[in-house]
């Protein structure tokens, strides 16, 4: 299930998640958002945490004073790449600020004749969990798995 999906709140939040301009830091301990569209986006700066791969609690007033998730969980929950993040920012596993994974020399494997070439063409063909209908994820694209409909 899509981490959006398992937060409440209501549209106007949906809306002001999408267009202000946040700006995101993934630590330890969550993913800093720092609201851009203010005068002093520094004052307007909280870490959201995240728990089992959802946007759990903000330290911004917003969260607690009212019913359902404040707009930088919203924010976070909407942006897969830094969810994936945050969970590999206890690992070793980097992520590029593109939200694709950074590989190094070591990472790339080259291919070993027919049997890598025949298990790489099925997995080409398996259907991707995160792509939507016709609409392709970003790996997808990055990697050549599929092209963006025009």
């Amino acid at each position: 299930m899509h981490p959006l999906q398992q937060l409440e709140f209501p549209t106007r939040v949906a809306k002001r998640a999408q267009y202000e301009a946040f700006e995101f830091t993934v630590s330890s301990d969550g993913v800093i958002v720092r609201n851009g569209s203010h005068a002093n986006p520094a004052e307007h700066e909280y870490l959201v945490a995240v728990e089992d791969g959802v946007p759990a609690t903000c330290e911004c007033p917003a969260d607690t004073s009212y019913d359902g998730a404040c707009k930088h969980r919203v924010a976070v929950a909407i942006r897969r790449p830094l969810l994936d993040a945050v969970g590999a920012a206890d690992s070793s596993q980097l992520v590029a600020a593109d939200g694709g994974r950074v590989t190094t020399p070591t990472d790339e494997k080259p291919s070993t004749g027919p049997l890598q070439d025949e298990r790489t063409t099925r997995e080409e063909e398996e259907e991707c969990s995160e792509c939507i209908g016709e609409f392709p994820c970003w790996e997808c694209v990055r990697t050549g798995r599929k092209v963006l409909p025009e």
